[in-house]
């Protein structure tokens, strides 16, 4: 059974969820997977959060999926498994927060859906990501297929799923796959706080409603619901009287 946890600390309005094992690498279990969503639930339950980073401990961002767990698997009972792992996903996509992926490893598989469930990814440069499953016979279970699509459009990610084979940080980032590159895992946790920090212009109600826009496809709706924000109030004074916004934190 995985050891894996998530453990989150706050500092001011940047929150770092760090997976960490004793012992081994980070694997998302069934067990592992619902005390994620758990911890996922108290930081929606967070408004003054504003960024994210999610990282892992020690040498891989997070290894993917139990395959011990799913040596035992029939169709039904891995069903379930996708159910819950794209469940866990689709909470990371839906967070009102801006979320980066700080990838201090391996994100290969299931670590790499969870990365691509993120709004940004910043790796360090020996880092490798793909979706290793069709070398086990499987495919990505978490929607990381779509997201990928999505992401680095049909024909690169055909690319990487149907091969198997990971690139490195730097060739992902040629293609869009990552954000950024950074030099080792030292520097990795300050670059995101940096680059998050970058993005405090915009209000975290806009931030939240763009996100949902983006996921939803419905911009009207959105645009109209920033009219009952008290950013929206506070931005539209701030530009009539010539002053930066006050954002709530």
């Amino acid at each position: 059974m995985s050891k894996t946890r998530a453990d989150v600390a706050v500092d001011g309005s940047h929150a770092i969820l760090t997976f960490r094992t004793e012992g081994g690498v980070n694997v998302m279990s069934t067990s592992v997977i619902e005390h994620f969503r758990e911890v996922l639930a108290g930081l929606r339950k967070s408004p003054a959060v504003r960024t994210l980073a999610i990282c892992g401990e020690g040498k891989v961002f997070v290894a993917g999926a139990d395959i011990k767990e799913m040596a035992s698997f029939d169709g039904e009972r891995a069903r379930d498994y996708a159910r819950l792992g794209q469940a866990a996903l689709d909470d990371v996509a839906s967070l009102p927060c801006m979320t980066v992926a700080a990838i201090n490893g391996a994100a290969l598989g299931g670590g790499l859906e969870l990365a691509l469930a993120c709004d940004f990814r910043i790796a360090v440069k020996s880092a490798r990501v793909g979706l290793p499953e069709t070398s086990l016979g499987l495919i990505p279970g978490w929607a990381g297929i779509r997201r990928l699509t999505a992401l680095v459009g049909p024909a690169r990610a055909r690319k990487l799923y149907f091969s198997a084979l990971p690139v490195t940080a730097e060739e992902g980032l040629a293609f869009g796959l990552v954000d950024e590159v950074v030099n080792s895992a030292e520097d990795l946790l300050a670059r995101v706080k940096a680059f998050c920090k970058s993005f405090r212009r915009g209000s975290p109600q806009a931030v939240a409603l763009a996100k949902r826009a983006a996921r939803d496809g419905d911009d009207v709706s959105a645009f109209g619901d920033c009219f009952g924000t008290q950013d929206a109030r506070e931005g539209i004074a701030a530009f009539v009287e010539k002053r930066p916004a006050k954002w709530m934190e």
